[in-house]
């Protein structure tokens, strides 16, 4: 078990060119963070191709074994990594966030290790006999996001590891840290070179992990723009990409719902992690009939909901990451003010006080094309459009480019499941929005990428299938 003390000791570089790393909540300088360069990248992707065979000969048995011992790993640091997490990415201890990522690492290492997966029997009469396996792909190269930066490269290791890869990730340059501290604590338990860590610029050591011919998968969340210049990087190569991009998620409201019961729910949707999530509820379309009783609803459960430093206890919404993500949703908020939309609750950030703080946002009764509805805020500020007519929102919902997520609201199980199948989304949600589990797939539609991650296809998704006949 290492406390917080000695897991910032293990990670802070003894050599070599470093970036200081700051509290987003406090301003406070936490440590110092490795900067590498594709030399040094070059060396991890040597170190993991040398271990791939010998990783790969152990059993199954085997490779789930080391993997219930990371799980073990993290949950015996659990405390120092979550306060690390909290004091880097910004969210708090409490609530949906540091305790519960740490926690959610753990669990998806262990559902990476025991979801079944034996060999598929796919003929098997007169006509003849065959067989699918799923064989490693070799080295997978995990480029990991800083809004979930432990429980996403979680997402990426596991599968990789368990189906005999190795993995070099790196980290996102603002949340490295916390994803240096994951590994390390892993690491205690494997086998070394079977994973391993480069910390550098996306533009030099991530551009050339996605070129390199020793990487046989890629798996990268993050935006739309970044994802398209992964592909066109890795093409040379016909490199394997599990792309989890960019999102806009819709949430449609029926007018059978009963406004007090959904608020909570829709709360959560909207701003866990303080809306710094991938699939959050990021667009609220509301039949006109219980408009403003769900804008009511809302906001008092809303201006509810403890803002603040992530270390103290009662706080459970915390700061933006960084400051260019504070300013992105400042002034999408602005743009929606300047339409003349009904600011319901918050849009009134102090720009001088410290830390990243940006105040749960409602906005009501706005243009269904401005720029906060049009526009992924990744924040806490939620665009609540009006509706009537359900062709015309779920036309609304579909507009966009991307289709990570959505979700139906309604008192009628029956009535939501008829909009579904006109949604396009990777995953829809019912009376809910943005819940994962690691054995329920997960991907999007459109731009919002390909591949799919968590239970029997995430694990198809690290290997390379290969048919065995006669």
């Amino acid at each position: 078990m290492l406390t917080y003390d000695s897991l910032l000791a293990a990670i802070t570089p003894t050599s070599g060119e470093t970036r200081e790393v700051f509290d987003p909540a406090t301003g406070a300088l936490i440590g110092t963070a490795p900067l590498e360069d594709v030399a040094a990248l070059e060396v991890a992707l040597d170190q993991a191709t040398a271990a791939q065979p010998a990783w790969a000969a152990l059993s199954d048995d085997e490779r789930k074994a080391y993997l219930h011992r990371a799980a073990d790993a993290i949950d015996a640091s659990a405390e120092a990594l979550a306060e690390l997490l909290s004091r880097e990415q910004g969210k708090p201890l409490n609530g949906p966030n540091a305790r519960f990522e740490v926690g959610g690492s753990s669990v998806w290492t262990r559902s990476a290790a025991d979801t079944p997966l034996p060999v598929e029997v796919l003929v098997d009469d007169e006509s003849g006999y065959a067989e699918m396996h799923y064989r490693p792909l070799g080295v997978v190269g995990a480029i990991s996001p800083w809004n979930w930066p432990m429980m996403i490269s979680i997402w990426q290791i596991a599968p990789s590891l368990r189906m005999g890869n190795t993995v070099v990730i790196k980290p996102a340059e603002t949340t490295t840290l916390s994803v240096l501290a994951l590994v390390t604590v892993m690491n205690q338990v494997l086998p070394e070179g079977v994973l391993n860590i480069v910390s550098g610029p996306g533009s030099t050591v991530g551009d050339a992990l996605t070129r390199s011919p020793k990487v046989g998968k890629i798996m990268f969340t993050g935006s739309t723009p970044v994802g398209k210049r992964i592909i066109e990087a890795s093409a040379n190569n016909v490199t394997r990409l599990t792309l989890e991009l960019g999102g806009n998620d819709a949430g449609i409201v029926l007018p059978d719902v009963d406004p007090a019961a959904i608020a909570e729910g829709l709360f959560w949707g909207a701003f866990i992690n303080t809306g710094q999530t991938c699939a959050a509820l990021k667009r609220l379309y509301v039949h006109d009939s219980v408009y403003d009783a769900v804008v009511e609803h809302l906001a008092e459960f809303a201006k509810n909901v403890p803002m603040g430093v992530g270390l103290d206890e009662q706080n459970v919404l915390g700061p933006l990451q960084n400051r260019a993500q504070y300013e992105l949703v400042d002034r999408l908020v602005e743009s929606a003010k300047a339409s003349g939309a009904r600011v319901v609750l918050g849009g009134n950030p102090d720009h001088e006080a410290v830390g990243n703080f940006y105040p749960t946002t409602l906005i009501a009764d706005i243009d269904a094309h401005n720029d906060l509805v049009l526009e992924e805020q990744f924040g806490p500020a939620l665009p609540i459009i009006r509706y009537s007519d359900i062709d015309d929102v779920i036309r609304l919902a579909n507009e966009l480019e991307v289709g990570l997520g959505a979700s139906v609201w309604s008192s009628d199980r029956a009535k939501a499941l008829e909009i579904v199948p006109r949604l396009q989304a990777g995953t829809v949600w019912i009376n809910s929005h943005g819940g994962l589990h690691p054995m329920i797939p997960f991907g999007g539609a459109k731009q919002s990428g390909y591949g799919r991650e968590f239970g029997v296809e995430g694990l198809k998704a690290v290997a390379e299938p290969q048919v065995v006949s006669g």
